[in-house]
């Protein structure tokens, strides 16, 4: 069991479901500002000049700011990170999903603040970042994409409703236009690029056992659950039953099943006596 695994059994519970559609949301908003009220969208920029001035709210709203300006762009965008991040989401489940996203995120944050303060001892003055690019999620969904080809390689897409591509060849595409942007743009998109990257390869390197979220082995599980589900209904609609007591999770909701692996047969026990049943031979 690795560092998310463990994360996840305390904190599981607190994780946002369906974040895709959040994030979504809020570009359809953020781009309503740009166009309704473009003055407003100095207030929701990543600036730590103005953010150690008082202006906190800006670490959280530089999220609405959306990755394209044209709305045609913004509509295929929608669509496709709909489909992929909610994908992505049922595939590693709403915890890990969260942490990928909010980590990106973070790193994003961090790496800006880090830049400020490069500028300010580098050249005694605190030179507003907004004059070095325009900070926006466009490398968070990027990383989305990445995480998604990596799991469903071989899956495939209709580019523009017409020619299908394999995932894995559209990686290939978008990792070089970021090396070729990360190379060529200013050092804010540098900073953007590099921090939704880390977060890509950080979490993919603490991820031991990425095969279990495989296609292959969430079918292999699905086949299980078809198999054993007619062996799982109990009296009243219950999933789980000690062989022991008798006892339904309907009895307590408190309780925790789990299988005996030296028992012959399909048999389930509740905590109190997962240890001390005499096996089934």
């Amino acid at each position: 069991m690795n560092w998310l695994d463990k994360l996840e059994r305390k904190l599981g519970r607190f994780a946002i479901p369906n974040l895709t559609i959040y994030l979504l949301i809020g570009y359809v908003i953020g781009f309503g500002v740009m166009y309704l009220m473009p003055e407003m969208l100095g207030y929701l920029t990543l600036e730590p000049y103005l953010i150690l001035r008082g202006q906190v709210w800006r670490i959280i709203s530089w999220v609405l700011i959306p990755p394209t300006t044209n709305i045609i762009s913004l509509a295929f965008l929608v669509l496709l990170y709909y489909s992929l991040g909610t994908a992505l989401e049922r595939t590693w489940g709403s915890f890990r999903y969260n942490v990928y996203i909010f980590s990106g995120l973070l790193f994003t944050v961090l790496a800006v603040f880090g830049l400020y303060v490069f500028f300010y001892f580098r050249y005694g003055i605190e030179i507003p970042l907004s004059s070095v690019g325009l900070i926006s999620t466009n490398y968070i969904t990027m990383s989305i994409f990445l995480a998604f080809s990596v799991i469903y390689p071989d899956m495939e897409v209709l580019l523009y409703f017409i020619l299908p591509v394999k995932m894995k060849w559209m990686a290939l595409v978008y990792a070089a236009m970021a090396a070729y942007y990360f190379f060529s743009g200013g050092i804010g998109v540098r900073v953007a690029i590099g921090a939704s990257l880390l977060n890509f390869v950080i979490f993919f390197l603490s991820s031991r056992n990425m095969k279990r979220f495989g296609p292959r082995e969430q079918a292999r599980k699905a086949k299980f659950r078809r198999q054993s589900a007619p062996h799982m209904k109990y009296s009243n609609g219950a999933k789980h039953r000690c062989a022991v007591c008798g006892r339904t999770e309907l009895d307590d909701p408190c309780l925790e099943f789990r299988f005996c692996s030296k028992c012959r047969g399909n048999y389930e026990y509740c905590q109190d006596h997962l240890f001390t049943h005499e096996h089934v031979k």
